[in-house]
């Protein structure tokens, strides 16, 4: 393509401000944003990247689709909640428009296995005006292509083990909130935990009936064994409540997590497969301790069995790099909802985005 890339930015928080900063340092141009916070609506975005202004105002999402239609981006990145009930309508806005989308939504990772009608319906309406809609983000390498490639390197493969932890207050109030951060156990157990104390059946009607909470994990293991070539033929999931062993303060949410509550979460799920590999994994997103950090760590067993450890990984700034390196695959893509496993292999981008559009 002989132009810059045009990008409009869905949600102006903290993730914003790395990827709109990325977007210009790769070549591309912002022509665009939105938020619904009253705060920031009529700001320019240089304001909010803390940098010169760039002559772009953000709108209300009441102006959303005007805008859309004024400016025919080439694509929107959606940085705004974690389950795509909650992106929905931007994203249905987006495929409505015909214009690409590719969202931090971490459910939106792989969405077919939690929320299979809301997919389907993003799809259907992608596909008639030609557009791809995608989520990525931090586990699109490190819960997801580092652990296929490693797979290739392995002659049989048994179990698949990962962990990976996070600091809540990275990610803003709704990430936050839906760890459980801050919630005494019981309200954590009722609000939180409770929601998977059921049976695989009823688990399937939530899933279907649109209304499942899934933990990162859950996406991420259909995505992997869905890249893998594997079968499920069975999922499940339990949080368990990250406990504060002193009073720590939140600034995300405001207010100091008592000791002995809830400054998070660890979701563990559990896959298997028909070819007989199970998958075993966890994130743990929590508010962090002063001697805390980010940490991810995946096994794969069987001949031969390797781990892998990356320490203190910039979550947000690695989650940002890969939204913005994915979006010529987005734009090069077939139409429709399209997860990354059925992209090319994530690279890193050199020349301007454009150069690596079809």
């Amino acid at each position: 393509m002989d132009r810059k890339v045009r990008v409009v930015q869905y949600g102006t928080g903290k993730m914003s401000v790395y990827t709109m900063r990325y977007v210009y340092e790769k070549g591309g141009e912002i022509v665009g944003a939105i938020d619904v916070n009253p705060d920031v609506i009529g700001k320019d975005i240089g304001e909010i990247m803390g940098c010169e202004d760039k002559e772009v105002k953000v709108v209300g999402v009441d102006e959303a689709e005007k805008m859309l239609g004024e400016t025919k981006p080439d694509v929107v990145i959606v940085t705004t909640m974690s389950l795509i009930e909650d992106v929905k309508e931007a994203l249905m806005l987006c495929a409505k428009l015909g214009l690409n989308a590719i969202t931090t939504c971490e459910e939106a990772f792989y969405p077919q296995n939690s929320n299979p009608g809301v997919t389907s319906t993003i799809d259907k309406l992608a596909k008639e005006n030609n557009c791809t809609i995608t989520g990525t983000g931090y586990q699109d390498i490190y819960w997801g292509e580092l652990i296929s490639a490693i797979g290739g390197s392995t002659h049989k493969i048994t179990k698949i083990k990962g962990s990976s932890s996070y600091n809540v207050e990275d990610y803003g109030i709704a990430l936050a909130r839906a760890h459980g951060a801050g919630l005494t156990l019981e309200e954590f157990d009722k609000k939180v935990a409770s929601l998977d104390r059921i049976s695989d059946e009823e688990r399937r009607k939530v899933i279907e009936s649109g209304e499942y909470a899934p933990s990162y994990m859950w996406n991420v293991n259909g995505w992997l064994c869905e890249k893998l070539g594997l079968t499920v033929e069975s999922q499940s999931q339990e949080c368990v409540p990250q406990i504060a062993k002193r009073d720590i303060f939140s600034s995300t949410l405001n207010m100091t997590v008592k000791k002995g509550d809830a400054t998070g979460m660890s979701a563990v799920v559990t896959t298997k497969t028909k070819e007989g590999i199970t998958l075993e994994t966890q994130c743990i997103g929590k508010v962090y301790d002063e001697d805390e950090f980010d940490r991810n760590e995946w096994t794969i067993e069987g001949e031969p069995t390797t781990t892998i450890v990356v320490e203190k990984p910039n979550t947000v700034e690695l989650t940002c790099a890969t939204v913005v390196n994915r979006i010529p695959d987005v734009m090069n893509a077939k139409a429709g909802y399209v997860p990354t496993n059925e992209m090319d292999e994530l690279k890193y981008r050199v020349k301007p985005l454009n150069e690596y559009v079809k």
